[in-house]
């Protein structure tokens, strides 16, 4: 499997993409995280990117991402707001669990809101479907359908008995 090589690859499956605890708040549009490659207290801003970004960005697919590598003295997240607004955030010698225990904290979105959205997206119920607890309890009260034979009787060249029938 191609997609199983490089470094941990556990990073690009499903499972571990879907298993992502941060869920950024509507307001944010872009999220950049500068740091080094090099130096003990860019480490757990390293481990984050690292680790992190993947799943940040699978559950925030409107969420721009950028990361920023060897540009800043010291690691920091900032983020850009649709009003215009910036929040910095300094990751200087945290490590990547502290990182985004303070992420979810701050720009994330709370429990609540996250079982709201997660009702809300449950409860969508199709219109086409019918039968009990649906809009429609027949399909013969949707438009351009048969009425119900046992309101209104078949046309007799529909029904199987009289077809076969009539070619004897």
């Amino acid at each position: 499997m191609p997609f199983m090589k490089g470094k941990a690859p556990i990073r690009r499956t499903l499972q571990y993409l879907n298993a992502g605890q941060l869920m950024l708040k509507d307001k944010v549009k872009i999220f950049s995280v500068n740091y080094n490659t090099y130096g003990e207290h860019h480490e757990g801003a390293r481990d984050f990117v690292f680790w992190n970004i993947p799943q940040i960005q699978y559950k925030n697919p409107k969420v721009q991402v950028v990361t920023f590598k060897n540009m800043t003295p010291s690691p920091f997240i900032r983020c850009y707001f649709e009003n215009g607004k910036q929040m910095l955030i300094d990751i200087d010698s945290k490590n990547r669990q502290e990182i985004l225990q303070h992420l979810t904290t701050v720009v994330g979105k709370s429990d609540e809101t996250l079982k709201a959205e997660a009702k809300l997206a449950e409860k969508q119920d199709n219109p086409a479907n019918f039968g009990i607890g649906c809009m429609k309890h027949c399909i013969c009260e949707v438009p351009g359908q048969l009425p119900c034979p046992g309101v209104v009787p078949v046309p007799k060249h529909m029904r199987g008995k009289f077809k076969y029938q009539m070619k004897e």
